[in-house]
């Protein structure tokens, strides 16, 4: 007995000690205030179910209180659901405010259907606000050009809602933006006048919006509104002057082909004259040596080299006279040349 007392607080302190350890797991793994909070909410939430979800490395108020936002809301969800989607990296709670949104607009929405579109990678409850409250997009200001050639300026505002059985595989707004923009270059492109489009702008958005744009995406167009038109560059009379423009430098370019070409037949021609002068220089330089051959053979005497001599004289004092320079000479000396002959 008196050694059971001198181990007693010795006992006691162990049993304290390990009493405080499980305490300490306990609360650490059993988040007993979030249970609290779902019991008072109506929401039944084992303990083990909150033990295995530390194991399963999920945040348990991730879990147990969009769960207790929907019990408030009136919407029956599975833990169990909100937990698979918690783990394929969805957003839970997101996820439930649309739940919530969709069901007090009454817009069919399943929880299936709305994980799917967070695990897409598009904002649901986003979605879900854009079909109750429709959004307008602006588009950029789009230019396109009439049969009259003049350049129109257009500024649209598309109203879409958001269409949640589409979210998932449907195009974004960068599409519809490219539709509407490609609608109205079309639009106006096929106008007789640029008057018409500005006479009656709402034909841009009715034809646009008689098109179907909306096809493929995850919005339903409900209107197209021409906020702005304006005017322009005449881009056919530029288009005329451009070609105009054009057509003179390519007629300054062939007339500048042809320019070269005479020039160059110019200098070919000047090339063979001095050819032609040069043979009649070689056949000048021949004469002293026939008149000299001729000495030699008896052909030419005395007088009728002096004879010569006189009518060369006589050509080039002539040529002198009448100012025609050297040219004569050549003549002088063909002419007694044939005289000698």
């Amino acid at each position: 007995m008196n050694d059971f007392l001198a181990l007693g607080p010795g006992l006691l302190i162990g049993l304290f000690f390990i009493g405080f350890i499980f305490l300490v797991i306990f609360f650490r793994f059993i988040p007993l205030g979030l249970w609290f909070q779902a019991l008072m909410s109506g929401v039944r939430v084992s303990f083990l179910v909150l033990f295995g979800m530390r194991f399963r490395k999920v945040n348990p108020s991730a879990i147990v209180n969009p769960l207790i936002n929907a019990h408030k809301a009136g919407l029956s969800v599975s833990i169990n659901d909100l937990e698979a989607h918690y783990l394929a990296g969805g957003r839970v709670e997101n996820v439930v405010r649309a739940l919530i949104a969709a069901d007090k607009a009454g817009i069919p929405l399943s929880l299936k259907q709305a994980t799917a579109i967070d695990l897409a990678g598009r904002d649901v409850f986003e979605a879900v606000q854009v079909s109750v409250n429709p959004k307008v997009i602006t588009t950029p200001k789009v230019a396109a050009m009439a049969k009259d050639g003049i350049q129109l300026l257009a500024l649209a505002r598309v109203t879409v809602r958001a269409n949640l059985n589409r979210l998932v595989g449907g195009a974004g707004e960068e599409t519809i933006l490219a539709r509407v923009g490609e609608g109205i270059v079309s639009t106006i492109g096929s106008a007789e006048s640029h008057k018409k489009v500005l006479e009656n702008p709402d034909l841009i958005s009715k034809t646009v919006l008689a098109k179907g744009l909306d096809a493929g995406t995850a919005f339903e167009i409900l209107s197209i509104d021409i906020a702005d038109v304006d005017v322009g560059k005449n881009i056919g009379a530029q288009l005329q002057t451009d070609q105009a423009e054009a057509d003179k430098r390519i007629a300054q370019a062939k007339a500048e082909e042809r320019r070269a070409l005479a020039v160059a037949m110019e200098q070919e021609f000047v090339a063979e004259t001095q050819s032609q002068r040069a043979k009649v220089i070689a056949a000048e330089a021949q004469i002293p040596l026939a008149i000299a051959d001729a000495f030699r053979s008896g052909n030419l005497g005395v007088m009728d080299f002096q004879r010569y001599k006189n009518i060369q004289a006589d050509t080039q004092m002539r040529t002198a006279i009448a100012g025609g320079g050297s040219g004569g000479g050549g003549g002088g000396k063909d002419q007694g040349s044939g005289a000698g002959s």
